[in-house]
């Protein structure tokens, strides 16, 4: 009954908003358990790629590479700043330094995409990288919920929280679908400057292989599909498209990404929360709070910088 219920609600939530989606996705898990939970995580991975290479169509490129300039500079600090700060954290929790590393990486880039590419680099086992995994995707859910109120709150224009929720929130669903629920322009510059954020993930893959000689010949996970968003929007600048064929994929990338939510909220579980244990879930919040704030701080102040 349960793996019905659960195929009916994956087709409806093309229909929600992504932070409902992500909602019934929790409740179903935590009520009757995701019953496709590796499926589950194999659609999604790439449901979501899918989801934001259709979002580039929407886009213009040189409005979007104006945005995106516009929070290289956060980028560069906050990605160097959380990785330093990550690691002196962790000494001083005691917590085991490749698990340290896979929530820094987590926080810093691009949330389960980072951990997912350096993981296997840094040769960590299973039970760090579910850790890991755990603690990032349970901060990102929160976001999603609480980002928006907040930055209504704060007042804070489409473009502020759109640069905002790029920084502060890890994973590119996240922060994707924060960036829908604010507004279109929250949208479009949440999305630039997390996949420019997400770029990152390359020169730290290279960067942990000097660190974590043992995993040298290891290979690394490159997110091709953030260069398939870069052509996505060159083709929506320089080829005219009709206006039908746009709205029909921008339509059915908002459909995706909320599907996508509700996969990615369907596979947490009791379990995986209590695994975590208190020192990793404190850094992973330490780190979050301190890159909210202080990218918070900037962009209202931004003569602070």
């Amino acid at each position: 009954m349960s793996r019905y219920l659960f195929i009916a609600l994956f087709i409806a939530s093309a229909f929600f908003s992504p932070a409902i989606a992500l909602f019934f996705g929790i409740v179903f898990a935590l009520l009757l358990k995701n019953p496709y939970p590796k499926l589950s995580k194999k659609i999604s991975k790439y449901l979501l790629q899918v989801a934001v290479v259709g979002l580039g169509f929407g886009m213009n490129l040189h409005e979007s590479l104006k945005a995106g300039g516009e929070g290289m500079l956060f980028t560069i600090i906050s990605v160097t700043g959380v990785m330093i700060i990550g690691y002196f954290i962790g000494r001083w929790l005691k917590i085991s330094s490749k698990l340290s590393y896979l929530i820094s990486s987590g926080t810093a880039i691009c949330g389960g995409s980072a951990i997912a590419a350096i993981s296997p680099i840094v040769n960590s086992d299973e039970s760090e990288t579910s850790m890991s995994l755990a603690i990032i995707f349970t901060l990102n859910a929160i976001a999603l919920f609480i980002f928006p109120p907040i930055g209504h709150w704060l007042g804070l224009t489409e473009q502020q929280f759109g640069l905002w929720a790029a920084i502060a929130i890890h994973d590119t669903s996240s922060v994707v679908g924060a960036g829908a629920e604010y507004g279109p322009e929250a949208l479009t510059v949440a999305t630039t400057v997390k996949l420019t954020r997400a770029l990152w993930i390359i020169p730290l893959s290279l960067i942990s292989l000097l660190f974590f000689s043992k995993s040298q010949n290891r290979r690394i996970s490159i997110p091709w599909f953030i260069f398939l968003f870069i052509g996505a929007m060159i083709i929506n600048t320089y080829i005219q498209i009709p206006d039908k064929i746009l709205c029909f994929i921008s339509d059915t990338s908002h459909c995706f990404l909320s599907m996508t939510l509700l996969l990615i909220g369907s596979t947490l579980s009791p379990k995986s929360i209590r695994e975590v244990g208190i020192k990793p879930i404190l850094e992973g919040i330490i780190l979050w709070i301190i890159i909210a704030l202080a990218a918070l701080a900037v962009i209202l102040y931004p003569s602070f910088l």
